[in-house]
């Protein structure tokens, strides 16, 4: 450091000679005093000991001091020092204030250090813990008086560096959160303040989601910062696109036919949207996937009967007066574990650049593990990966060996595009390479459902999946991540692949799919159930199914057993709710017509008085070809309702909450959070106290609208 002082104390005598000790003292007074204004930190200021130290053991201050002495900048300089201006700018407070939760809050810390020379370049670089920022236009600021004008700043350009093959971590930011504002002012050289500052689209813009990459923001040739992430410019998530049910007449349309659903996808994904402060996206609230989540205690089938047992319940609504509803819950009978077949299953991981953010294939590193303590050790797992193309990663092993297993899982990293049906293909031809008579044969894919290397278009994956069907393995899909979630790919695959799709957003989700509720997951009872229902026009004049939107099927499917539909696993509850408007309610809505094209309800004499109309269910046994039936009469009569039922209703209620409500009139939140709240039961596992704390978010949210 003396050979500094040296240098300079040369450039000074040739100018305005030798300044004195005094001058000195009250030059580095002066910087000293300014590092410790512009740290401006919240306590005292810091003492010079515990100063931030330099690349060579000397004080952040002292370092940074010796960097602009031995400049040749300062070794041409005229004239005496009167101060040293070194801007500093550390971006703390938002972050690591503990008093703020909820989207105003982040973790991390990023401290910008200037290097500074004085020949007009300033590089800034990030600590590794980035923030996401988006650039906005500079605010004007007024030059100082100088001799010579200054050029103007170039423009502040954005430019997108990381693409899904080339990105090594992204991050999903919570919409309209607020990180912090930016300045970036190195005080010596005259470069304009520019401001950043990081807020997620709001959900009219980006469907309530954005996905990240990595970005360069550029001013001229002069200052660089590396941000990462990004927030993407648009919104690739992808929902199933469907008209809400509608009102029918039992005169024009007596007949309601439907496959089961025991896909519980949307309701983690609404759990998603809503703990992130923000509503989700009306094509995410699937009624029957949010009301099928919940385990329920409907009664068991015996020894010796179908596979799952059927329970109506009819009850008045809560939200029409006027109209009832009619509950069907199905109990699937539980398989123990020494009466489970023999498993094959493949696990088909995409890791794709997509899937390197941390509530993705991070999380399903975590997730999986959790269910091979559940699995007999005879049982068979295979892992197929895929990004640009796919590949085996561990040939068939069995479950008992756990660190060849997890040593496999551990190795995958996401890297290239996504080439969804390379790795389809890969893994069905693994799993017929593994199945046997009498086994049973699932691919497990975990995906963020983002395909773009090859067929991607959601129809031809789900065609080439049905083909692929009638081999005799099941597909099941896991949802990862939001952002550039494919929601509408994945539950095409898992329709048309005889299986299930859920939503693993936490690792308690994840033990609730794979631990507590595995063996529905992967072991079916009752293959192409499916369900119709016929209204007895002398005691129904309207009716609506709830939910099912995607699940329909024509009257004349019911039949027909080469019409696929869908499964259910050991220990599944499948749950239907209809609302119907009774014949002389003044609840209906339809108006009779005025020439007669209708028959009037009220002259309909044919069905029995006692009875709102009669439920048939068809199913096959897993791997059978011909289909068996099921039927009962609906009893006109309303019964007691079970905590079950009314719990169901009241998430059947939040469901319509979510959306457009036009059926709900002047029932809302406060309704359903009470009806929720008396239904609650026994809760072990906390689900229905989850359900009813995410109705009042909804509450608030809807509120703020």
């Amino acid at each position: 450091m003396s050979d500094d002082f040296e240098h300079l104390k040369s450039a000074l005598q040739r100018t305005s000679g030798k300044p004195g000790a005094e001058a000195k003292g009250a030059a580095m007074r002066l910087a000293m005093e300014e590092f410790d204004r512009l740290q401006e930190s919240q306590t005292e200021a810091r003492l010079n000991s515990d100063r931030p130290q330099g690349a060579a053991g000397q004080t952040g201050i002292m370092h940074m001091v010796s960097n602009f002495l031995s400049s040749r900048a300062a070794l041409a300089a005229t004239g005496s020092i009167a101060a040293l201006t070194i801007g500093v700018v550390v971006v703390t407070p938002l972050m690591t204030d503990p008093s703020l939760t909820g989207p105003d809050r982040l973790t991390g810390e990023v401290e910008l250090t200037p290097s500074v020379d004085l020949g007009g370049s300033a590089e800034i670089s990030s600590a590794p813990a980035p923030v996401p920022t988006v650039p906005v236009a500079p605010e004007p600021v007024t030059p100082e008086p100088s001799a010579t004008p200054a050029e103007p700043p170039a423009p502040l350009v954005a430019e997108e560096t990381a693409r899904d093959d080339e990105m090594s971590a992204t991050t999903s930011v919570a919409p309209e959160m607020l990180v912090e504002d930016v300045e970036i002012a190195p005080s010596v050289a005259p470069v304009s303040p520019q401001r950043m500052i990081t807020r997620a689209p709001s959900q009219q813009e980006f469907g309530g989601t954005t996905s990240v990459e990595r970005m360069i923001i550029r001013r001229g040739a002069e200052t660089e910062l590396t941000v990462a992430p990004w927030i993407a410019p648009r919104s690739a998530e992808a929902f199933p696109q469907f008209d809400a049910s509608s009102l029918k007449t039992v005169a024009s349309e007596p007949v309601s036919t439907f496959s089961v659903e025991v896909d519980t996808a949307s309701y983690g994904i609404v759990r998603s949207s809503l703990m992130a402060g923000v509503l989700p996206p009306e094509g995410a609230v699937r009624l029957e996937e949010m009301i099928n989540y919940f385990p329920y205690d409907y009664p068991a089938p015996s020894a010796g009967e179908a596979p799952f047992r059927p329970l109506v319940t009819v009850l008045e609504t809560p939200w029409n007066e006027g109209t009832q509803l009619v509950h069907i819950g199905l109990q699937g009978q539980i398989l123990e574990a020494d009466a489970r077949p023999p498993l094959n299953l493949v696990l088909l991981v995409d890791t794709s650049g997509s899937m390197a953010q941390p509530n993705k294939l991070p999380l399903l590193k975590q997730a999986l593990p959790l269910m091979l303590d559940r699995l007999r050790p005879e049982d068979e797992i295979a892992i197929v990966a895929y990004a640009g193309n796919a590949g085996v990663v561990l040939e068939p092993t069995r479950a008992e060996a756990r660190a060849q297993i997890l040593t496999a899982l551990d190795g995958l990293q996401p890297r290239g595009g996504t080439a969804g049906q390379a790795g389809l293909e890969q893994a069905y031809a693994l799993a017929a390479q593994m199945s046997e008579k009498g086994d049973v044969s699932r691919i497990l894919l975990a995906t963020d459902g983002d395909f773009n290397v090859g067929p991607s278009d959601p129809g031809a994956l789900a065609r080439y999946v049905g083909e692929r069907r009638g081999e005799g393995t099941y597909l099941s899909v896991l949802g990862f991540g939001r952002g550039n979630l494919d929601d509408a790919t994945m539950q095409a695959l898992a329709q048309n692949g005889n299986g299930t799709a859920a939503y693993i957003d936490t690792v308690a989700e994840a033990q609730k799919v794979l631990v507590e509720q595995l063996t529905g997951a992967l072991f079916p009872i009752a293959d192409d159930v499916k369900v119709q229902v016929e209204f007895n026009p002398a005691v129904v004049q309207e009716y609506r199914l709830l939910g099912y939107e995607t699940r329909g099927l024509a009257r004349q499917d019911f039949n027909n057993d080469a019409v696929d539909a869908g499964e259910i696993g050991s220990g599944h509850t499948v749950t239907a709710i209809y609302e119907v408007t009774p014949v002389g309610s003044p609840a209906i809505r339809n108006e009779p017509l005025r020439y007669g094209a209708e028959e009037s309800a009220e002259t309909v004499v044919s069905g029995p008085r006692d009875e709102l109309g009669y439920l048939k269910l068809r199913y096959k046994a897993p791997g059978a070809a011909q289909s068996a039936l099921l039927e009962m009469p609906i009893p006109a009569a309303p019964q007691e309702a079970s905590e079950d039922v009314r719990f169901a209703v009241a998430i059947a209620g939040f469901g319509q909450l979510l959306t457009e409500a036009r059926y709900l009139g002047d029932w809302g939140w406060e309704e359903a959070i009470a009806l929720a709240q008396g239904a609650r039961g026994e809760d072990p596992f906390g689900y229905r106290a989850e359900a009813v704390r995410l109705m009042r978010i909804g509450q608030s949210l809807s509120d703020a609208r």
